[in-house]
């Protein structure tokens, strides 16, 4: 087992004031695979107080300073990419092809996207009537990332985080926290000057907390649950810092008439059934347009029986356990709520997959006639399960879409694109997948309503870490 208990403050690897361990387990044999160090106030005290020292003369560094370190870092980060695909695939249980292919990629894409757009950023502008733009980091920033796609949120936040000459407390999630530390070597590694980043483990109620709360804290930007989100605002509401969240979705699909079923639907549940049904902007809410709901659902049944459960270290396209077994009760009480509140299951069920009686594996379940008011219609499930639903209107394909308190991503397929842009207009989601369309590095990732506010990503996710200011000069003579 892997002795992990040291937290990364001001350039060491150093010991926490407190001794208090937790295992990481293994979430496909429930074994511990390491031993963390959860973190409490004072250790984030410690790495604020670096992160603070550091700004000092990190906050004045030049954009071509602050370049050259990212580009190291991404060539180191290309030189151990095996080793985060492995790592990421042992403590949250993602296959390893999947790990290889996309929750490893995104720590290449995202530094990359930001490489480039702070390329283009200018800190320094001469606005129409003759004052000065200027744009500054804006300081300490306190960095609460999950465990779903733990690489991509650590990376669409540490990166613009020194990208833009701020200093970072990392508290990454304590259910995967090796990525993170294995990402911290590699930060090191690049030269980074010591405090710019650190990193801290703990819970959400300690260390999370703490960092909110803290007054010498400039930022905090959280990416979790929609409650989680709430209480990282009202901790940082005393000190008046800035607030970034991503948060929860449920995120409508619209399959009208005339798309393409046999592609789109296929691709649609496959898209929602990835990392286990483990993302916030996955396509849970299938809504289908009533002349084509029957043969949706034969596609649908189909291709949900065809997706398999597998080990995560075996190579492939199945699907692997859920990360946790708070996760895995979760998940299961809302397959069960959908059966009782009278939804068909169409694939899976509630309890785990034949010949799975160890690991937090889950039945790929889709559920059909769904009413828009049940629980798994609404609530986020965070785990393979699918709702579809029929809709005879345009119009009523949107009300259904946007009757919800997220307003992270949506989906529509349709091979009239006039039709998906008008459509696209009305929804109100932050993003909006037409026929299959991917999220492309660089572009901001981020939604309406209760889904958070700010974005992440290429320039858009610069900005959310720089402050602005104004030089009013006096006329020319």
């Amino acid at each position: 087992m892997l002795d992990k208990r040291k937290f990364y403050i001001n350039g060491e690897w150093v010991v926490p004031l407190a001794a208090n361990d937790l295992e990481v387990l293994n979430p496909a044999s429930e074994k511990p695979v390491a031993v963390i160090s959860m973190g409490t106030a004072v250790d984030i005290d410690r790495a604020v107080a670096a992160a603070k020292t550091a700004f000092a003369t990190y906050g004045r560094s030049s954009v071509d300073e602050r370049l050259a370190l990212l580009e190291k870092l991404l060539d180191i980060y290309k030189r151990r990419y095996e080793e985060m695909a492995q790592t990421i695939t042992l403590e949250l249980g993602a296959p390893i092809t999947m790990s290889r292919e996309q929750q490893a990629d995104v720590g290449v894409g995202h530094l990359q996207g930001f490489i480039d757009a702070l390329k283009r950023l200018s800190m320094r502008e001469e606005l129409q009537n003759g004052d000065i733009l200027l744009r500054e980091p804006i300081g300490v920033c306190g960095l609460i990332t999950p465990w779903n796609w733990p690489i991509n949120q650590i990376a669409l936040k540490v990166v613009p985080a020194l990208a833009t000459g701020s200093t970072c407390v990392l508290k990454p999630s304590e259910f995967t926290p090796l990525n993170a530390m294995l990402y911290a070597e590699m930060i090191h590694e690049a030269g980074f000057p010591a405090g710019a980043f650190n990193l801290v483990n703990g819970d959400g109620l300690n260390a999370g907390a703490a960092l909110s709360k803290h007054a010498d804290v400039d930022m905090v930007s959280f990416t979790g649950s929609t409650r989680a989100g709430i209480a990282v605002s009202k901790d940082a509401a005393d000190t008046v810092k800035r607030v970034t969240l991503e948060l929860g979705g449920k995120s409508p699909n619209i399959v009208f008439d005339d798309a393409d079923l046999e592609d789109r639907v296929t691709g649609s549940i496959l898209e929602c059934f990835n990392n286990s049904g483990q993302s916030c902007d996955a396509p849970t809410r299938l809504l289908v347009q009533k002349p084509v709901y029957a043969r949706t659902l034969e596609i649908a049944e189909r291709v949900g029986r065809e997706v398999s459960v597998g080990q995560p270290a075996q190579e492939g396209t199945h699907i692997g356990p859920l990360v946790s077994d708070i996760q895995f009760a979760r998940v299961q009480a809302l397959i069960e709520a959908g059966i009782a509140e009278g939804a068909r299951l169409l694939t899976g069920g509630a309890g785990r997959p034949d010949g799975y009686e160890v690991g937090y594996f889950v039945k790929p379940t889709i559920f059909v006639d769904v009413d828009n008011s049940m629980r798994i219609a609404r609530e986020e499930v965070f785990g393979p399960v699918l709702t579809i639903m029929p809709f005879e209107t345009e119009d009523e394909a949107i009300a259904i879409a946007n009757d919800t308190s997220y307003g992270l991503a949506a989906y529509v397929q349709t091979s009239d694109l006039a039709r998906a842009e008008r459509v696209a207009a009305k929804l109100r989601a932050g993003m909006v997948h037409i026929n299959g369309a991917p999220y492309r590095y660089g572009s901001p990732f981020g939604g309406y309503k209760q889904s958070g506010n700010g974005r992440e990503g290429g320039m858009f996710g610069l900005e959310d870490f720089l402050e602005v200011k104004t030089l009013h000069r006096p006329d020319a003579a």
